[in-house]
């Protein structure tokens, strides 16, 4: 199965504050999307994802290794994301904390995950953006890429 694959690393910022951006509707929501809802820190706590009226996801904690492991599985959403899995891996390495970010299980490679490769790298760079003191993009205010969104309104 495909997945898609990024590395980030965050200077001068400890993991616990990179855990801490992915784990409640607050932190979620200044860089992912403005319409977060629920905590994510504990296992079998969901968090929803909505963008507007474009669509939404449900991310329900499967894992939890403060501040190093955190891991979703997809229970709602668009059908080629339901069942798949986001792994989240930091660790230490100087002054740098290093992002392993994973979205597993794909069945198979469809235009969808070409575009939702391009837009986990943008988020990813709102979450380094916002940890290292910038201004960071969440949806609305993110990279718009391509006519997808428009489509999926359709």
């Amino acid at each position: 199965m495909p997945d898609i694959l990024h590395r980030i690393g965050f200077k001068n910022v400890a993991p616990q504050a990179v855990f801490d951006a992915l784990v409640t509707a607050d932190g979620l929501s200044r860089w992912w999307t403005e319409g977060t809802t629920g905590q994510g820190s504990a296992v079998g706590d969901v968090v929803h994802f909505q963008f507007g009226d474009r669509g939404f996801f449900d991310m329900k904690v499967v894992a939890v290794e403060m501040p190093t492991h955190l891991r979703w599985q997809v229970v709602d959403g668009p059908a080629e994301w339901v069942g798949t899995h986001v792994n989240w891996d930091l660790r230490q390495e100087g002054d740098y904390t290093i992002l392993l970010f994973r979205h597993e299980g794909w069945k198979e490679v469809v235009e969808f995950m070409h575009h939702c490769s391009t837009k986990w790298g943008g988020f990813l760079l709102s979450l380094k953006d916002l940890l290292e003191g910038r201004t960071a993009s969440p949806w609305p205010r993110d990279v718009h890429i391509d006519n997808w969104c428009d489509q999926v309104a359709a």
